[in-house]
């Protein structure tokens, strides 16, 4: 093991596509000998750098890179089986005397690396269906018995809340509401001990961002990436297919739409998954949120914010 200077606690550095995090993740990698660790749910695979923006060859070359391009497009992923693939290389890391740098925007990803999965029991089918066939009297009446304050905090004409609520309680063999009160005052206590960073760019600037970069995917080849994988063998995974482009370029593969059309609509989809992760992120009260600028470059960024990022 070697010495380093710096706590060897993960950082993490997150924000929505085309924020600038693979940059900073490298120059940070440099400045405190860390290892960079993917938190993406795309770029776990191989053979679909260009459609998923993930690092360039180049980019890779430059600090030690993890979970990038690991897996088939054929084989499905989930935030439970990175988990389990990221933990072991964490703490391989950290006995190195290296610092993790996990990078990306996948925010339920993020979070069952940061705060492990949710207690609350997965449905049931034989319950469910069960449910399915009281009133909706009958089941606010159950609820009120098994978890009067869930139920105090639950919208009673929502059916699907008030179901979900009761299948909580029932499989837990526990009130919904205690669950998630303990389960807030372990993410408190979990979070006091978390460090990370948000690329907080403005929407219209961020918007510009991301039809530069869905031109330059356009222009790399993203079009043929994909006709590839689609033509293989095993095909794409579920997940794989869910992958923003993949189906807008079948389409235009398919001669359904033009390939202007295609771009278009993949900048759409873009900006409204990046909203979307804006929005998750602003809910994580334990990541420093740094405002971004066109002349904040990595080395700027570094300079600013680095102190307080490492004392947190």
């Amino acid at each position: 093991m070697q010495d380093n200077q710096y706590d060897l606690r993960p950082i993490y550095i997150c924000g929505s596509t085309a924020t600038g995090k693979t940059g900073l993740s490298i120059a940070l990698a440099h400045h405190i000998d860390g290892e960079i660790i993917n938190a993406d749910a795309y770029q776990v695979y191989r053979g679909l750098d260009t459609i998923t923006a993930a690092p360039s060859t180049a980019e890779l070359a430059q600090a030690p890179h993890h979970l990038f391009g690991i897996l088939d497009p054929s084989e499905d992923f989930d935030a439970q089986r990175y988990l389990e693939l990221a933990t072991p290389v964490i703490k391989d890391i950290q006995s190195r005397g290296k610092v993790p740098i996990i990078v990306g925007g996948s925010g339920m990803y993020l979070k069952f690396l940061t705060h492990g999965p949710s207690p609350l029991p997965a449905g049931d089918d034989t319950l469910r269906a069960y449910l399915d066939t009281l009133t909706e009297d009958q089941l606010i009446t159950k609820l009120l018995e098994l978890d009067p304050v869930g139920a105090a905090q639950t919208n009673l004409k929502n059916r699907r809340y008030v179901t979900r609520a009761l299948e909580i309680s029932i499989l837990s063999e526990r009130p919904m509401s205690e669950l998630k009160t303990d389960w807030e005052k372990s993410n408190t206590e979990t979070e006091k001990h978390l460090r990370g960073i948000l690329l907080d760019w403005g929407r219209e600037e961020l918007r510009n961002r991301i039809k530069v970069r869905t031109q330059m995917m356009i222009d790399t080849g993203a079009i043929q990436e994909v006709a590839t994988q689609l033509g293989a063998d095993k095909g794409l995974s579920k997940t794989c297919e869910k992958a923003i482009g993949v189906r807008d370029i079948q389409s235009h593969l398919m001669g359904e739409i033009t390939q202007e059309r295609c771009q278009e609509l993949i900048f759409f989809a873009t900006c409204q998954y990046a909203k979307r992760q804006r929005t998750w992120f602003n809910k994580e009260n334990w990541i420093t949120k740094i405002p971004m600028n066109k002349n904040l470059s990595p080395k700027a960024i570094l300079d600013e914010y680095l102190a307080e990022l490492l004392a947190s």
